[in-house]
């Protein structure tokens, strides 16, 4: 199958035959976002596929393609080599390997994506994290001829982990398999009993050849006995969200504003999860005031509700002492308070995190002081093997912690909300962080990983 030249997705080209996606943050339309994180083992294909998406989605720059097929031509290769749209820094261009997250922001007529291409790399696991927390899709590759390796295992876990709602697994390089079905299948039914064992219930298998584009966004004709859908059918059909109203409020302070000329007080923030509506009964955490909301005003104007994921600014009823760092929650839902917080997490930094160590803890927009009080087990996150009481915790561990803050938090677990579960552990001294945390109790630890 020869590489597609021609957009599948319907949108008229710029000037110059160009497809010219949305800046991000432009807010164009009402086209929803999906943010997608790409993994695999070393060398399975990542940033080619990402190349490949782009290329095919018109996606990319005629000065930017050019350059690439310029060093393309230079390292003596025939054709484009597409992982150079992604590859950015120079230590990867000369490793072929990718080393940090390379953002990537592309649109289609119905919606707008935000690609996180991850290392594969063992060393670099931290920055897979880094990529996925955010992320609603995992997409996971598979060299078709090596199957399931011990990398697959370990994005596998952290995608468990992190509880990405949705994983797609793509088999790549099915030309170098002779778009063999039995291979497909095979490495499939792998897959999909080692993600059950993890607890991802929502997951997608597609054959694909990134190099040649075969079921990236045009259907493969070398394999027509596969009959789901292509990686982008899959990207367009994704649910986006979830339901906000089913969701509990949770609203964050990072701001007052005040003025006194009009005589106005109001609470900005970003309303993370559930809907607020004037009238509502809600409790101010962490000291529990209560109050009723009186107004929501989006970009100065006033609004009858509010979802996540808006930026809003609220008033009260009620002249109460409301600061940044307060969670404002619905009173029906409200999490309770506390300072003793048990979590999995992922160290990042190459300073070792000891028990006893004083770290600042951010959790959504407070930040309070805390000291490590157990380091409980490091977690192997290829076999989830268990070592008890580590010593200390180096770059890349992933272990189940105990803090202590010096004043309260007001958190959800991390598998009922991911913004109000995660926190990230600071460096007192230097401002630097040292490690993600997910809040409560993780799907990995009722896993065998067999």
């Amino acid at each position: 199958m020869a590489p597609s030249t021609t957009p599948r997705t319907g949108r008229q080209p710029a000037e110059g035959g160009r497809f010219e996606p949305d800046p991000p943050g432009s807010g164009s339309g009402t086209r929803a976002l999906l943010r997608i994180a790409t993994a695999g083992s070393v060398d399975d294909g990542k940033s080619t596929l990402v190349g490949r998406l782009l290329h095919d989605l018109d996606a990319v720059l005629p000065d930017q393609l050019a350059a690439v097929e310029r060093a393309s031509h230079d390292r003596g290769l025939a054709a484009a080599d597409l992982a150079l749209l992604t590859d950015g820094l120079r230590a990867e261009r000369e490793q072929g390997i990718t080393i940090d997250v390379a953002y990537r922001y592309f649109a289609t007529p119905t919606r707008r994506y935000i690609l996180a291409d991850t290392p594969g790399h063992v060393q670099y696991t931290r920055n897979m994290v880094t990529g996925a927390s955010t992320a609603r899709l995992a997409a996971l590759l598979i060299d078709a001829r090596h199957g399931v390796v011990e990398q697959t295992r370990r994005h596998l876990a952290i995608a468990a982990l992190l509880r990405v709602p949705y994983t797609v697994f793509l088999v790549n390089k099915m030309d170098l398999v002779g778009f063999d079905e039995e291979i497909f299948a095979y490495v499939a039914s792998r897959l999909s009993a080692h993600a059950t064992r993890l607890g991802i219930e929502s997951l997608t298998v597609i054959p694909i050849s990134a190099l040649r584009g075969d079921n990236v966004v045009e259907r493969s004709t070398a394999m027509d006995w596969y009959q789901g859908p292509t990686l982008l059918d899959h990207l367009e059909a994704v649910p986006v969200a979830d339901d906000p109203a089913a969701e509990p409020v949770r609203f964050p302070v990072q701001y007052v504003i005040r003025s006194a000329e009009h005589n106005y007080r109001g609470y900005a923030g970003q309303l993370v999860s559930g809907v607020l509506r004037p009238g509502d009964k809600v409790a101010l955490l962490p000291s529990d005031q209560r109050s009723t909301i009186s107004a929501i005003d989006v970009n100065g104007e006033p609004v009858e509700e509010a979802f996540a994921p808006q930026s809003v600014a609220v008033r009260l009823t009620d002249d109460i002492d409301v600061a940044r760092g307060d969670l404002m929650a619905a009173t029906v839902s409200a999490p309770a308070a506390t300072r003793d917080v048990t979590a999995m997490v992922c160290h990042l930094s190459d300073r070792p995190l000891c028990v006893g160590d004083r770290v600042l803890l951010r959790h959504t927009t407070r930040t309070v002081k805390a000291v490590v009080t157990e380091l409980s087990y490091r977690l192997d996150i290829t076999t989830l093997e268990r070592s008890p009481y580590p010593d200390r915790l180096r770059v890349n561990d992933i272990a189940r912690v105990m803090l202590r803050t010096a004043a309260p938090i007001v958190a959800d677990d991390y598998a009922v909300n991911r913004y109000c579960g995660a926190f990230l552990l600071i460096d007192e001294a230097h401002g630097d962080t040292l490690t993600a945390g997910m809040i409560g109790r993780t799907s990995l630890e009722d896993a065998d990983g067999s």
